[in-house]
């Protein structure tokens, strides 16, 4: 008997999985079809306007935008798969029995830990490793047609590039290389030694200099000040790339984890304010998929009681709750960024909030 009923629960957890599984594979494809549908529809135009390729369009773009936007989306797949699924089977009293016998509802709840772990191990490696690559492909698209609003040309441009040099533009175009009112100030602790001020600067990519043009240099030695005018050209290789100029708000998604810790290294001197971005950013890869076993624990305990109504009424709740999450899990960037929270601090929130929910609601499930 004991034996009957292990093999049961076998065949139970194999039921479960398969159904989980299922349903979250086809809810995402469904939301896949609708996005591209809807992504083509706003984007034709500017396809046609840029004579894109139809290569480009599929293997560069939606490349890129399809893993983005099922990855972001996950948590709210993940979410109606498992409330539709198991509202269902508690509709037609497939869990009462389950309940009824020896199992109890930790138990019953193991195929379900089983299923979002798989989820969470897939959603992890894109995370950390698909995402940033798929995003550059999409990026370097819309950069090539014109399709990010990001002003090109940046204004009031500060930075640090070593320990002793700034530097300031009031003006930089990506496009020509070329900044305007260009000011290097050379440091010795607090002291100035040198002040180079130019009307422009240029960056050659064929000899990975800088062109200073109608440039002049003061030297200071202590009560003494030597100055060199009117200079017409000069190039010289300096330890900044027309690159440290350019920062669309998408920028950091598009690095991989190794190339996020070299930014954060360079943007400690250069840009520190910065550095909640990019430390958001490399905490919330690791951090997000979480989100699987978070919502699949609210999903099971809201969803696992026969209620009049059918699936509709969890599946509302679920829904809610799930924008919820999403919503919350946005204003987290703006706690860490604006609001001066720790990013690692502010990654967690959505999830302890959540989680705590999760449990509450758990001891309130079935049993």
């Amino acid at each position: 008997m004991k034996a009957v009923f292990h093999r049961y629960l076998k065949i139970i957890d194999r039921f479960i999985i398969g159904k989980y599984l299922g349903t979250f594979i086809f809810t995402m494809g469904i939301f896949m079809v609708i996005s591209v549908v809807f992504d083509v529809s706003e984007k034709l135009d500017n396809f046609l306007n840029k004579h894109a390729s139809l290569h480009d369009i599929i293997f560069r773009y939606y490349a890129g935008f399809v893993p983005f936007y099922l990855n972001m989306l996950s948590p709210l797949i993940n979410f109606l798969a498992v409330i539709f699924f198991t509202a269902k089977m508690a509709n037609q009293t497939e869990i009462v029995p389950i309940l009824s016998g020896r199992a109890s509802f930790n138990r019953f709840l193991r195929p379900y830990v089983i299923a979002s772990t798989l989820i969470f191990i897939v959603s992890f490696f894109a995370n950390v490793y698909l995402i940033p690559y798929t995003n550059r492909l999409k990026i370097d698209f819309e950069n090539a047609n014109g399709m990010i609003d990001n002003d090109p040309t940046k204004s009031e441009v500060h930075m640090q590039i070593d320990k002793h040099t700034f530097v300031y533009l009031s003006n930089y175009d990506p496009t020509t290389h070329l900044g305007y009112n260009f000011i290097m100030e050379k440091f010795n602790g607090d002291t100035l030694r040198e002040k180079l001020i130019a009307n422009q600067v240029q960056y050659d990519s064929v000899k990975n200099r800088w062109s200073l043009k109608d440039y002049s240099v003061k030297y200071v030695n202590g009560m003494k000040e030597q100055f060199l005018p009117n200079q017409s050209q000069k190039d010289t290789v300096l330890d900044m790339h027309p690159s440290d100029f350019i920062v669309y708000d998408n920028v950091y998604t598009a690095m991989s984890l190794s190339d996020l810790n070299k930014n954060i290294e360079k943007e400690k001197l250069r840009r520190p304010e910065y550095l909640k971005s990019i430390y958001f950013e490399k905490y919330h890869r690791f951090v997000y998929p979480l989100s699987a076993y978070v919502l699949t624990l609210i999903g099971v305990s809201i969803s696992s009681r026969k209620v009049r109504g059918g699936v509709g009424l969890p599946l509302g709740i679920g829904i809610l709750l799930c924008f919820a999450y999403i919503i919350l899990e946005r204003f987290a960037l703006v706690f860490s960024v604006k609001g001066g929270m720790p990013p690692l601090v502010a990654v967690f929130i959505p999830n302890v909030i959540f989680g705590m929910l999760g449990y509450y609601l758990l001891l309130k499930a079935p049993k």
